[in-house]
């Protein structure tokens, strides 16, 4: 029991150390601004808020942006500060979903955070990362 008190103690620190970090955290907002070569459907935003979320495809928020009605932003308030990852699609014919060929290959634009590019599939998490602390933003070209 006894080794267990300075433990504890330190961890009793480290957590009221994070306290006024999180509450400085609750006032990030990221802003994504889409630049599309088609002004009908919508972009499909997915945010990763880790490497393993980005790679297994389990968002941790999800945005539209309705592209033929004129929105080009995606916004997302009170994000954590932290790493973050980025993957969009613009779904041009607004069925919902990405169309690809019969091969799996994309037919329809896509992008990631950082505009990173993949090489011969998605970009990789290490090109798509970013921080996010306070107000933050990106221009993304989705091609």
């Amino acid at each position: 029991m006894i080794r267990l008190l300075p433990v504890a103690a330190a961890l009793a620190a480290a957590l009221a150390a994070a306290v006024p970090a999180a509450a400085q955290s609750a006032d990030s907002r990221l802003t994504f601004t889409f630049e599309t070569g088609a002004q009908t459907g919508a972009v499909m935003v997915a945010l990763y808020a880790d490497e393993a979320a980005y790679e297994s495809g389990a968002p941790s928020r999800v945005a539209r942006v309705d592209v033929a009605a004129g929105e080009r932003e995606a916004v997302f308030e009170n994000l954590p500060a932290g790493a973050y990852g980025m993957k969009a699609f613009h779904d041009v014919n607004g069925d919902g979903k990405m169309n690809v060929n019969p091969f799996g290959m994309p037919t329809e634009p896509f992008a990631f955070s950082n505009n990173a590019v993949g090489n011969m599939g998605p970009a990789k998490w290490d090109r798509a990362r970013f921080e996010v602390s306070g107000a933050t933003a990106q221009a993304i070209r989705i091609r």
